[in-house]
């Protein structure tokens, strides 16, 4: 799951890079994009079909803010590293869990558990160390000062924008909540397919996701990148212990500054004293290396013990999804 694609033709950047956000919210948005691009829709139909059997497109879609629905939590374990690839394909089997990374610590499997509740979400948990026989840290969020506002892959820098918690989607919703995790049908009228599966008009699908931009139910709407798949391939993950009085103020700092395109405070755990988190993606390991020292410096966190986890080993990644429906025990699948 490491491979990477060359680079980008002048199409598929303006196709990947441009529509991250503000995707048309019309009856045919491909006609649009086309118009703006000087081509034809079914072209920009093809493309998008190719960059997202190629892995460098996710899907095109949205992505929710924090209180919109489901739970999710950032779990690692501590596994022998001649065991890590056998617990890893275990941890994989299990449906709520999207992302699954491997990375240089000694708690050196980290992963992400998404669910409809927080009951399915620790459940899941529960069950991976069950089937692992090794104890998981817990570390759900509790503050989002950054998250995913698209990423410019020509700068590798993404929009800062204030981070509010939002309003929960209400029950009837779901239906349409869901296929936008899902992702775009790459038809003539995406919309109106859309529609048609939930027993809604186009008008109020589109009037629907309109309103979930405005209030911040939906961070943003467009196409979705896998930055390894384009050559972002140095990701690391930075964690500071910062006093609970400052958290707030440095963690609104650390947002701001070039090169990070995630950044949250999570719970403290038994053993992981790390309040404070922050991802940086480069295309190198020494460019991430300069903006977490760059971050450090100017979001005034030199001195706060920090610790830097490369990844080293992709095992999992897909959209998460809070939407669909609970599901009974994975462990029987999964073992």
């Amino acid at each position: 799951m490491n491979a990477s694609i060359g680079p980008l033709a002048t199409l598929d950047m303006a196709l990947l890079n441009d529509w991250q956000r503000d995707f048309p919210l019309c009856a045919r948005p491909f006609e649009v994009i086309a118009s703006s691009l000087g081509c034809a829709a079914t072209e920009v139909q093809a493309r998008y079909a190719e960059l997202q059997q190629s892995g460098a497109l996710s899907r095109i879609g949205g992505i929710f803010g924090v209180g919109a629905g489901g739970s999710a939590m950032l779990c690692a374990l501590a596994v022998p590293p001649e065991q890590l690839d056998r617990v890893a394909e275990q941890v994989n089997a299990f449906d709520y869990v999207n992302h699954n990374y491997a990375r240089q610590h000694h708690w050196n499997l980290w992963f992400v558990v998404t669910a409809p509740s927080q009951a399915d979400r620790d459940t899941c948990v529960s069950q991976i160390e069950t089937l692992t026989g090794l104890r998981a840290l817990r570390l759900p969020m509790r503050r989002a000062f950054r998250i995913d506002l698209g990423f410019d892959l020509k700068t590798g820098h993404c929009q800062a924008v204030q981070q509010r918690r939002c309003q929960p989607i209400e029950s009837r919703d779901h239906a349409l909540a869901a296929a936008i995790e899902a992702g775009l049908p790459l038809v003539d009228q995406p919309y109106a397919l859309w529609a048609q599966q939930s027993g809604r008009s186009e008008t109020d699908v589109l009037h629907t996701i309109e309103s979930w931009l405005d209030s911040g139910v939906l961070r943003r709407f467009g196409a979705v990148v896998r930055h390894h798949e384009l050559g972002v391939t140095a990701n690391a993950m930075t964690v500071f212990n910062v006093p609970d009085e400052s958290l707030i103020e440095r963690g609104q700092a650390l947002a701001k500054q070039p090169g990070i395109t995630l950044c949250y405070a999570r719970q403290r755990d038994g053993g992981w004293p790390y309040n404070l988190y922050c991802m940086v993606h480069g295309r190198t390991e020494a460019e991430t290396r300069a903006h977490i020292e760059h971050a450090r410096q100017y979001a005034g966190l030199l001195p706060y013990d920090h610790a830097v986890l490369f990844s080293t080993q992709r095992y999992k990644q897909t959209g998460g999804r809070y939407f669909r429906p609970s599901q009974t025990s994975t462990l029987a699948v999964a073992a």
